[in-house]
């Protein structure tokens, strides 16, 4: 057997979710003595459906790096990555051209997107079909193979497959090549205040919907959504007095949240079992989420059905025959006007 796994068989002797820590986090920056900031040089990996991976492709539309850092997406619908070798039953994150239609991994449905993209040829040595044949190019095999990725085609080799680290990243070391240097994402006087912020919102909100729909026991599932909800309730005073998190203006920390929160009513409350309440059922959190998407730029990197199709297609112990709800349109929700434009800062 190859070992090879995917998150949902992280879990610990009481069933909770345990994620795993990224493998590579190097840091490109003018002061690094390898990953140096360069036009051409670097190739982000991402699949529209990941919240991780969409947070990165957010600051890098944002920031107006798209002709500095390039991009391939993967095919929603996880497949086999070694669909030859029978002992081989991992499935992940797969390459497909704009069109092709693939089949969940159990054979049911067809899903075909024309917004994808393979990899430019000779990126990576020897060619990918798969994520995880990018992960395996590097000589190193961390059997866990995720988005996003950042690829440098200098040293051929993966620089940091952390979102937490990519977004930092894209948000100052490329100022000198992006459109938008002006815009700032991560200011130092906003930075303790987001750090006090992600230590609640990613362990129990971006964390605690796989926690939820992850768990492998009642116990660890009530745990989870328990503190899940704790922590929207928390959210929705916070924001009843701030437009975003840290004030009037956008962070890395809203970035982070949004992300989550857009997958919420349209995935986590059916198929995480996230079912106490809808994001639609919190006023404030709702035009939070209206506010941010309206945001130029944002609309363009949130693709529900690439959202919904992943989720719904790629883990047949969840949905054995990849049906896909039609519903409930959070899109058509977030154009809607917010009014959140008047609230100042605390």
């Amino acid at each position: 057997m190859s070992g090879a796994r995917t998150a949902l068989a992280e879990s610990d002797d009481k069933g909770r979710f345990i994620r795993t820590v990224a493998t590579f986090r190097e840091f490109v920056s003018k002061e690094h003595p390898v990953f140096t900031p360069e036009a051409g040089r670097y190739h982000l990996v991402i699949s529209w459906a990941c919240p991780w991976a969409n947070r990165v492709a957010c600051v890098r539309k944002l920031k107006g790096l798209e002709s500095v850092i390039g991009l391939s997406v993967v095919h929603p619908t996880w497949g086999r990555t070694r669909p030859d070798d029978p002992e081989d039953q991992h499935t992940g994150w797969l390459f497909a051209a704009p069109g092709e239609a693939r089949a969940s991994s159990t054979g049911y449905g067809s899903f075909a997107f024309d917004d994808v993209s393979p990899l430019p040829e000779g990126l990576v040595p020897g060619g990918a079909a798969s994520v995880r044949d990018v992960y395996v190019a590097t000589g190193t095999d961390p059997k866990k193979y995720t988005v996003p990725l950042l690829w440098d085609t200098k040293t051929n080799t993966i620089v940091n497959n952390e979102s937490s680290d990519l977004i930092v990243m894209l948000n100052d070391a490329f100022d000198d090549l992006a459109l938008n240097p002006g815009l700032d994402l991560n200011p130092v006087a906003t930075r303790d205040a987001q750090a006090q912020l992600n230590d609640w919102i990613y362990p129990t909100i971006n964390n605690g919907v796989y926690r939820s729909g992850f768990a492998k026991t009642q116990f660890a599932y009530e745990e989870a959504v328990s503190e899940l909800f704790a922590s929207l309730d928390k959210l929705e005073a916070h924001l009843a007095t701030s437009r975003y998190l840290c004030g009037d203006a956008l962070t890395l920390a809203d970035i982070r949240l949004f992300m989550t929160l857009v997958r919420f009513d349209e995935v986590y409350v059916v198929y995480f079992k996230t079912n106490r309440k809808q994001i639609a059922d919190y006023p404030n959190i709702r035009n939070y989420c209206r506010d941010f998407y309206q945001t130029p730029g944002v609309s363009d990197v949130v693709k529900m059905d690439h959202i919904k199709t992943h989720y719904f297609t790629s883990h047949p112990v969840l949905n054995a025959y990849a049906i896909v709800p039609t519903g409930p349109s959070v899109i058509d929700d977030l154009s809607l006007p917010h009014g959140r434009d008047a609230l100042l800062a605390p």
